[in-house]
């Protein structure tokens, strides 16, 4: 399951923690010396879904690039592009990606850009929607996903399903054939161009990892500082990929259980009865979703409510709340949890996260699982973490109106500077070992292990961390091979 790395976002202090190898002075302050018309922002959200207001020092513009780069003088799109402008003597631009796929760069740094803040003194932070994602030529299928999601049965699910290839090529099948990985790496080489910079800086999370993978693989001499944190590897397939993360959260449930035991928890006296009380408060939605005013929290939305908050242990406390709430017929929190997930506005339309997410998951694969191998790798999910397994068994990528490629499972960044990735032991959504194979086909990576919880090393409150990733970004010293933080 991929996801935005949205958590709580804290301000951290770099302290002292990890050792570091003398690397290249910092950069002279240098003028922005980019082509991209930066003005106002209008339409940014805040982290309640409402209209936010940025400050100056937050721009937006956009860039034209081809829809099919190998038509470089055909149909363009439109690329939307943040900025906030350095604080202090600006050493060029840190680009970001907070993952997905299919998540908003745009409104993501807009919100995150505070946590982020030590490297805002030197950088200006930029951010995008890549393709297919919201502003920049965002896949959307005739409102399909949002009825999905919110079917009362699992057979409702599947028949919505089963129609939704036909509603997103009817609305976006100019775009689905050149959306995915690679061809956003290829963006993003001419964002840097158009930034002005002769080396991308960058900083992906989760699937963010996957782009600066396959960008390092397509562009090795345009490298320049790169951190890769919470690594995803391209290279598992399906299967894999649904059995290695279901233990990823199986264990984080366990570490929120524990946890929750230990602090006196409403759901349970042992970490068992925790995840008993939870299977049993889902298994009843199966046949009587909880009534939330005018909608209803179904068994796929609370599966969803569930997983979010064992994203960072910072949110455990939301899950211990949402479900006895919901356990007493208040089901408004959990729902409030889904629609995080899923990219629901207050107003009741959705972004383009989950439609773009399956476009993009679709792009980069050739494997298209029938329903009976769904079915299948379901009922191993069911062994490994029930709370994870879905009723229904629609195939997403079956169908799909445009093809796969598996270009984007080829990484080698032989010939790139240095490549951070990092890795949590304790990380549900990409598992530890993800991180240590990836780094191994790059060629050019520098592993470092960060003993705690949760998903996005450098957003969990490691001192350690951060002013390790901060001393390389900053001032280019490079991480030893290696290094280990402990856990925030």
């Amino acid at each position: 399951m991929n996801k935005t790395l949205v958590t709580s976002l804290v301000c951290l202090t770099a302290l002292a923690g990890c050792g570091l190898t003398e690397g290249p002075a910092a950069k002279e302050a240098v003028k922005d010396t980019g082509t991209v018309a930066w003005s106002t922002c209008t339409g940014l959200s805040g982290p309640d879904g409402k209209p936010a207001r940025p400050d100056d020092s937050v721009q937006c513009g956009t860039i034209k690039v081809p829809l099919d780069h190998a038509k470089p003088g055909g149909d363009q799109i439109d690329l939307a592009l943040i900025r906030v402008k350095a604080r202090g003597d600006r050493s060029g631009s840190l680009v970001f990606n907070f993952g997905g796929p299919g998540g908003s760069g745009v409104d993501i740094l807009a919100q995150a850009a505070q946590a982020f803040g030590s490297l805002g003194t030197r950088y200006d932070l930029v951010s995008f929607d890549p393709r297919g994602v919201d502003r920049s030529a965002g896949v959307t299928c005739g409102g399909q996903m949002a009825e999905i999601l919110a079917a009362p049965s699992a057979a409702e699910s599947d028949r919505l399903a089963k129609e939704l290839p036909t509603a997103c090529q009817k609305d976006s099948g100019k775009v689905l054939p050149h959306v995915g990985t690679v061809n956003a790496a290829r963006d993003l080489d001419l964002i840097r161009a158009a930034l002005g910079e002769q080396k991308l800086n960058y900083f992906g999370l989760s699937y963010g990892t996957h782009l600066g993978a396959v960008y390092a693989t397509k562009f090795p001499k345009n490298v320049g500082r790169f951190v890769l944190d919470s690594a995803y590897d391209p290279a598992v397939t399906f299967e894999e990929r649904a059995a290695i993360q279901a233990t990823g959260f199986d264990q984080a449930f366990e570490a929120f259980a524990e946890d929750c035991v230990a602090q006196g928890c409403d759901l349970g006296t042992s970490p068992a009865a925790v995840e008993r009380t939870v299977e049993g408060l889902l298994d009843g939605l199966k046949t009587k979703p909880l009534q939330v005013g005018d909608r209803s929290l179904t068994y796929g939305l609370a599966q969803l409510a569930v997983i979010t908050p064992l994203y960072a242990k910072a949110t455990w406390p939301m899950l211990e709340q949402a479900a006895a709430a919901a356990l007493k017929g208040d089901g408004a929190t959990l729902l409030a949890l889904a629609d995080s997930y899923t990219g629901r506005r207050p107003d009741g339309t959705y972004s383009t996260a989950m439609s773009s997410l399956q476009a993009i998951n679709c792009a980069d694969t050739t494997e298209r699982p029938t329903a009976a191998e769904t079915a299948r790798i379901n009922d191993r999910i069911e062994q490994i973490f029930p709370i994870l397994a879905v009723e229904g068994t629609a195939a997403p990528c079956e169908d799909w109106p445009a093809p796969g490629d598996d270009e984007a499972k080829k990484i080698d960044a032989t010939g790139s500077a240095p490549i951070v990735v990092i890795g949590g032991k304790g990380d549900p959504a990409t598992p530890y070992r993800w991180a240590t194979t990836l780094n191994a086909q790059l060629k050019t990576g520098i592993l470092v292990t960060y003993e705690g919880e949760g998903h996005g090393a450098y957003l969990s409150g490691s001192t350690c961390v951060t002013r390790l990733v901060d001393a390389y970004l900053l001032t280019g010293k490079t991480p030893d091979q290696g290094a280990t933080c402990p856990a925030g």
